[in-house]
């Protein structure tokens, strides 16, 4: 029973604890703050919900921390000296305070972080479009510290004038770099004219991509759509007649078919291409072959035993 009152006391100590502790955190818009007390680590919604920013927060519950005041720009800086530097170029506003960057010098952050990608980071108060600055990196999050005041002023210039213009090739002065190159793409690729002209192309590459594949589909159609006319010619005159058709083939000026009476007696027959007139009927018919076409055979040969020639 004292092993569970110790418990209640410890947990209402903790509480205690936890709602007069002040924390400081950075916070981004729609984003949570964490903080340990008494080594445990909690997670919580910043009031206001819409707060981005440095701030100094003090818990309302175990879910819901308050921002009490700002920092001063002396422990934001002492906060961020803790992190890793990495130099970047801003490229576009992602939303709020938290832009896409790439970095300056593309086998620093591969030596650093094993990997040189865009990154993204938060709470950027200063520098624009194509800006060098100094990120800095806590293990999961990039974060702002300030412009990069050594780097060239007329790099960005130059890439702003490119942009302004919406030049996507021959992109090239003195001493520009591959990475400067990688950043002057991310951010054309988000302009409105960019878009448009993306889609145009898209459209056009679409459109010959299906005339191209509808000429294809032509091209292997053309024979069979002849085959299966003349099939379905010998079979429509065959089927009225009562017979079917089986096979045939080509012989140059006439058809060489094998069908089937409507008993399923089988024959062989020649059959004129243009008229569908009986050249040889595959019975005796007395020399009679070209009085009958391909329809009205069926039945002469069907009633052959009621003949009288």
């Amino acid at each position: 029973m004292a092993d569970i009152r110790k418990l209640i006391n410890e947990i209402a100590a903790q509480e205690v604890q936890l709602r007069d502790t002040e924390f400081f955190a950075p916070c981004v818009r729609g984003g949570k703050v964490r903080s340990r007390v008494a080594n445990i680590i909690y997670t919580f919604s910043p009031q206001p919900q819409d707060f981005e920013g440095w701030g100094i927060f003090q818990p309302v519950n175990e879910k819901t921390a308050e921002m009490v005041e700002e920092p001063s720009l002396v422990q934001v800086a002492e906060y961020l000296k803790l992190l890793k530097p990495l130099r970047l170029r801003l490229a576009y506003v992602l939303q709020g305070q938290t832009w896409l960057a790439y970095p300056v010098n593309e086998s620093d952050m591969q030596q650093r972080l094993g990997v040189a990608k865009p990154a993204i980071v938060h709470l950027v108060t200063e520098g624009g479009v194509f800006e060098p600055i100094i990120a800095r990196w806590d293990g999961g999050v990039w974060w702002f510290d300030e412009v990069d005041r050594r780097g060239d002023p007329l790099v960005g210039e130059q890439l702003r004038s490119h942009l302004r213009s919406l030049s996507d090739q021959n992109i090239r002065f003195a001493g520009m770099t591959p990475e400067m190159r990688t950043v002057y793409d991310l951010a054309l690729q988000q302009t409105e004219e960019y878009q448009r002209r993306r889609q145009q192309q898209q459209s056009i590459e679409r459109q010959r991509r299906t005339r191209q594949t509808r000429k294809q589909v032509r091209r292997v159609e053309r024979p069979r759509r002849k085959a299966d006319g003349d099939e379905g010619r010998l079979q429509e005159a065959l089927r009225m007649g009562g017979g079917d058709l089986r096979e045939f083939r080509d012989r140059g000026d006439y058809w060489q078919i094998e069908w089937t009476t409507s008993n399923g007696e089988s024959h062989t027959s020649a059959i004129d291409k243009k008229d569908l007139t009986v050249i040889s009927s595959g019975i005796c018919l007395s020399g009679r072959d070209r009085d009958f076409d391909l329809q009205s055979l069926v039945g002469v040969i069907e009633a052959r035993d009621n003949w009288d020639f």
